[in-house]
């Protein structure tokens, strides 16, 4: 009696199943082996409340196999050991039926506690699913994640919302037995962060507190009932997302207090120091790049330092990187030119590389022009020589603009002395 409706309404079936079309819509990229039950061992990563535990049972479901769950916050490598040997004799060896082993939160456990699935995956005994709100290429170890498939999930949108509270009230048996009458949603939508789970447990309180059989939903009632129950600072949340952004946005502004505050808000709310150091190392290349080349050295610098000492001594390394970052001079010029060139690449394809640039280690290679008439450029002066680098179908295509700054105007002097007018700097 006492479990959250999120838990009695979890969908059963990919049918019930509500949003990620791209992975197990009608065409989506997980459908058909879910279908089959040709499951690979897969890595679901996507913010908070958007169905990955969900789908981790409706696969084993689907697939008939035996599911075994794992949650990162509280099992170590003996927990692990001990379900991978109790998967290997439920599913045997070498069957196509091998034990699902999902778990939760995997970008918490250890790498040593990653390194203890390695085996069991590698050799199938089981079929790994773990779930995570955090970009794997970062807290999955490298032998791990490259065994696994990952799907990312997306945060529900507001279609996707309304239609959880309107199958919760349709079918869940506490709530059918009411009339409730959903006239305004914002707060709800808002008050969630976009999180399902969270979504429906705050609309079962609004309901409960409700005595009346007929109950009609509005945003003043929404926000007397719930009151002062949101947190100051929620990390699986929508303000993990908007204060790390205005902590990025005042570092790019150049405004240092700003960005001090905003950073100050996370370490109160006990925010991931490695997550924090993460985006101080992209704003140290994306919003500084090449207008101050040493602030990727300060930022990575940071996150080693912080990553090795932890709370609460990073704060202090935390804020000197802040304001370092904060009061640098600032250009995306290097951001651009990659975002510029990667749209050249999908537009044109696989250009070939010319003759000259082509490595000839060997005989044939070097009969058939491979490296001919390659200019080797510490034979001529200055260490240069103009020659042709891209392919001929972007021959003086300019992606590189050199920011106006004191530093990228000395470069932007440089490039002009050695190609003339080539690339228009």
């Amino acid at each position: 009696m006492n479990e959250p409706l999120a838990e009695r309404v979890r969908p059963k079936t990919l049918e019930d199943y509500i949003s990620q079309n791209h992975l197990v819509g009608e065409k989506g990229s997980l459908t058909n082996q879910i279908k089959k039950g040709l499951i690979p061992s897969l890595i679901l990563w996507g913010p908070p409340g958007t169905g990955k535990t969900t789908l981790a049972n409706i696969i084993a479901e689907e697939s008939k196999r035996p599911f075994y769950v794992l949650s990162a916050i509280n099992s170590g490598v003996k927990d692990i050991r001990e379900v991978i040997e109790k998967a290997k004799q439920s599913g045997g060896l070498f069957t196509a039926k091998n034990p699902i082993l999902f778990i939760d939160e995997i970008h918490r456990f250890s790498k040593s506690q990653q390194d203890s699935l390695l085996a069991a995956v590698e050799k199938g005994w089981v079929t790994l699913i773990g779930a995570t709100t955090e970009n794997p290429s970062f807290e999955v170890i490298p032998a791990l994640l490259s065994r696994c498939q990952v799907y990312i999930l997306n945060a529900f949108n507001k279609e996707d919302l309304e239609a959880l509270l309107t199958r919760a009230i349709k079918e869940d048996t506490l709530l059918n037995t009411k009339k409730i009458n959903l006239k305004e949603t914002e707060a709800l939508m808002r008050l969630s962060g976009g999180d399902g789970r969270k979504l429906l447990n705050i609309f079962e309180l609004v309901v409960n507190s409700e005595e009346k059989e007929k109950i009609t939903i509005t945003n003043d009632l929404v926000m007397s009932k719930v009151q002062k129950n949101t947190v100051l600072y929620d990390k699986t949340g929508e303000q993990h997302y908007d204060i790390i952004s205005a902590f990025i946005k005042s570092i790019r502004g150049s405004d240092p207090n700003a960005a001090v505050y905003w950073l100050a808000r996370m370490i109160e709310g006990g925010e991931d120091v490695k997550f924090i150091a993460r985006r101080l190392l992209i704003s140290a290349s994306e919003d500084i790049g090449l207008a101050n080349p040493t602030a990727l050295v300060i930022a990575n610098n940071c996150f080693q330092a912080v990553a090795t000492i932890g709370y609460p001594e990073a704060r202090i390394i935390l804020s000197q990187c802040t304001i370092y970052l904060a009061t640098s001079a600032k250009s995306n010029a290097s951001y651009a030119a990659i975002g510029k060139a990667q749209q050249v690449v999908k537009q044109t394809g696989d250009l070939s590389v010319p003759l000259n640039l082509r490595n000839a280690p060997t005989k044939l290679m070097k009969d058939i022009g491979y490296g001919k008439d390659y200019k080797y450029a510490h034979s001529y002066e200055n260490n240069f020589v103009a020659t042709e680098f891209l392919p001929k179908e972007l021959s003086g295509t300019n992606f590189y603009t050199p920011g106006n700054n004191q530093r990228e105007n000395s470069l932007k002097d440089f490039l002009k002395n050695r190609w003339k007018n080539k690339y228009d700097f």
